[in-house]
C-alpha cells in the first residue's frame, strides 16, 4: 500500500536530497515484517538468555540507535543496508521502552497505549503543520526524515503496548494472536484498493504489523507445550536475520525498491475519488469498533492473561512438592528472604481489603522484582520449593493486575502465598 496515490511527487531542489526510504511494494512489507520478528526474538534472547537484563539491554539498543541512525541521517540518498538496519534497531528500542514503562515501572497496558496514541498524534500533528505532508514520499529534507524516524519509534512502541494489551485482555497464544493483525492488515489493503487515503493506510498497517511479527517471532521461538513451534529465539533471530540480508541485497542489487527508479518505470495513480475515500474511511472506523468489541468479549471470556502464563522452570531432580513438604523446605530458604517476601504479600493483602487496588498493584511489584532478583540464589538450594512458591506467585501478580480485579480471588491468592512463606 503505497502513499503514492494522494501525493503527485516533484524533483527535489537545490535544498533537498533524494528520497531516503524506499517504494512501498510488497518487499517493503515482507521485510518490515522480518525486521518486527527478529528485533522481538534478538531483544528476548539478549534480555533473557544472556542474562543481560531489561534495563541494560534499553541502554545498549538505545546507544545503537543514536549510531544507526546518525549513519542514516548523513547519508544523502536510500541505502537499503543502512536503512533496514536502522528498522530492525528502532523496533528493538521503542519495544523495550515499552517494556519498561509495564514490567519495571508497572504502568498498565491501557495506559501506555493511550499515551502513546497521543505522542504519536502530536508528532503527526506538528510534522503535518509544518511540512504539509505526511506522505513517505516526502522524506526529501532532513526535517521531514527526522520527523519519519520520531513518528516509527512512537509506532514500535504503540505497537508493543497495544499487542500485549490485546494478549493481556485475551489470553490467545501466540499461534492465535497472529490472527488478529493479519486480519486487520488485510481489511486496510482492501479499503485501499478501494479507495482510503494513503497515507492513513499506510500508517495504520505499518503499526499493525508490529504485533504481527512479535507474535510470529514468539510463535516460532516458543516451545511445543505453549504452542509455538520450539524453534528458540536464537535460531528464530539467525533464521529471519538471513532472511532479511537475503532480501536487502537483493534491492540493493536491483534497485527495485528506489523511488527515483521506481517512478521511471510506473505510472503513479491520484486518487481523486473523495466520495470512496470517506466511506473506506468509515468502515475503517466500523472495524476499528468492532475489534474492541471483540477484545471486550475475549476479556469477559474465562481466561488467563497470556502475559502472565509463563512456565515456571522445571526441576531436573526430584518430584513436585504438596502444601505440606513446600511449607516446610521454603523454611530452608534465608529467613531475613521469606520475611521480606512474606511482609509485602501481607502489605498487599491489607491494601487490597481497604480497596487500594492502585496500592496493591504498586506493592506487589515490590515482590515481583525482590523474588526474580534473588531466583539465582534460591533455586539452586531447593528447586522444587523455589518452583511451588514460584507458582504461588504468579496467581498473584495476575489477580492484583486483572482488567476486572475480584477481591475474593485476590485475597484468596496471598493468603495460599502467605501460608506457604509460614
Amino acid at each position: 500500500m503505497s502513499a503514492s496515490t494522494t501525493t503527485p511527487r516533484h524533483a527535489p531542489d537545490a535544498r533537498q536530497l533524494l528520497n531516503k526510504v524506499p517504494e512501498v511494494t510488497v518487499w517493503f512489507w515482507v521485510i518490515k515484517i522480518l525486521c518486527t520478528t527478529v528485533g522481538e526474538s534478538f531483544a528476548d534472547w539478549i534480555n533473557m538468555q544472556l542474562g543481560v537484563g531489561l534495563v541494560n539491554t534499553a541502554w545498549i539498543f538505545t546507544a545503537v540507535f543514536a549510531a544507526t541512525l546518525t549513519w542514516q541521517l548523513r547519508t544523502k540518498r536510500y541505502v537499503p543496508f543502512v536503512y533496514w538496519l536502522n528498522v530492525v534497531v528502532v523496533s528493538v528500542t521503542g519495544t523495550l521502552y515499552t517494556d519498561i514503562l509495564t514490567d519495571q515501572k508497572g504502568v498498565p497496558l491501557w495506559i501506555s497505549s493511550t499515551i502513546f496514541s497521543a505522542v504519536l498524534a502530536v508528532v503527526f500533528g506538528i510534522w503535518y503543520s509544518r511540512e504539509r505532508t505526511l506522505s513517505i514520499h516526502s522524506i526529501v529534507t532532513f526535517p521531514r526524515e527526522a520527523f519519519y524516524w520520531l513518528a516509527v519509534l512512537v509506532t514500535f512502541a504503540l505497537g508493543t503496548a497495544t499487542g500485549d494489551w490485546t494478549l493481556e485482555l485475551t489470553g490467545w497464544g501466540p499461534g492465535k494472536a497472529v490472527l488478529l493483525p493479519l486480519a486487520l492488515i488485510a481489511i486496510v489493503s482492501v479499503l485501499w484498493r478501494f479507495g482510503m487515503n494513503a497515507v492513513l493506510s499506510f500508517w495504520v498497517a505499518y503499526i499493525l504489523t508490529r504485533p504481527l511479527g512479535a507474535n510470529i517471532g514468539d510463535f516460532l521461538g516458543s516451545p511445543h507445550k505453549d504452542h509455538g513451534l520450539g524453534l528458540g529465539t536464537f535460531v528464530t533471530s539467525i533464521l529471519f536475520l538471513g532472511a532479511i540480508l537475503a532480501t536487502v541485497i537483493f534491492l540493493t542489487v536491483t534497485k527495485s525498491d528506489v523511488i527515483e527508479t521506481y517512478d521511471a518505470t510506473h505510472t503513479p495513480v491520484v486518487t481523486t475519488n473523495l466520495r470512496r475515500e470517506r466511506l473506506a474511511g468509515a468502515v475503517l472506523a466500523l472495524v476499528a469498533m468492532g475489534t474492541g468489541g471483540l477484545l471486550t468479549w475475549a476479556n469477559n471470556q474465562p481466561h488467563v492473561s497470556a502475559l502472565d502464563d509463563a512456565p515456571a522452570p522445571t526441576c531436573k531432580t526430584g518430584k513436585p512438592l504438596n502444601a505440606t513438604q513446600a511449607k516446610t523446605q521454603v523454611a530452608q530458604f534465608p529467613s531475613a528472604k521469606v520475611a521480606g517476601y512474606r511482609k509485602i504479600a501481607t502489605d498487599s493483602l491489607a491494601l487490597v481489603k481497604s480497596g487500594d487496588q492502585s496500592g496493591a498493584k504498586t506493592r506487589i511489584k515490590d515482590l515481583e522484582t525482590a523474588w526474580d532478583a534473588d531466583q539465582a540464589a534460591l533455586q539452586p538450594k531447593n528447586c522444587q520449593a523455589w518452583t511451588y512458591v514460584d507458582q504461588q506467585i504468579d496467581p498473584v501478580l495476575s489477580s492484583i493486575r486483572a482488567s476486572k480485579p475480584n477481591q475474593v480471588t485476590e485475597e484468596h491468592a496471598l493468603n495460599s502465598l502467605l501460608t506457604t512463606l509460614g
